[in-house]
């Protein structure tokens, strides 16, 4: 549902899957819609900056649907660490 950026440690990844949890928490989202017509939406940190972005949807009410599935799960989501 939600796409962040890369990182090279996992500190910073553990503060990057706390920043979703504390912005979704929060309802941060930003709706946008794509060159393409498609919508989709960016989580912002309180900076500005943004903490993760979503797939194209194929219309506004299942991108609404995605935001309350991250507004839902994020905030309490378990962290699972997969090692290769």
């Amino acid at each position: 549902i939600l796409t962040s950026e890369g990182y090279t440690t996992k500190a910073a990844c553990l503060a990057g899957i706390e920043s979703v949890r504390k912005n979704a928490a929060a309802d941060r989202f930003e709706t946008l819609v794509a060159k393409n017509g498609k919508p989709y939406f960016n989580l912002k940190a309180t900076n500005g900056q943004t903490v993760g972005s979503s797939q194209m949807y194929a219309s506004e009410r299942t991108m609404n649907q995605g935001i309350a599935s991250v507004k839902a799960n994020a905030p309490e989501s378990p962290v699972v660490e997969e090692i290769d």
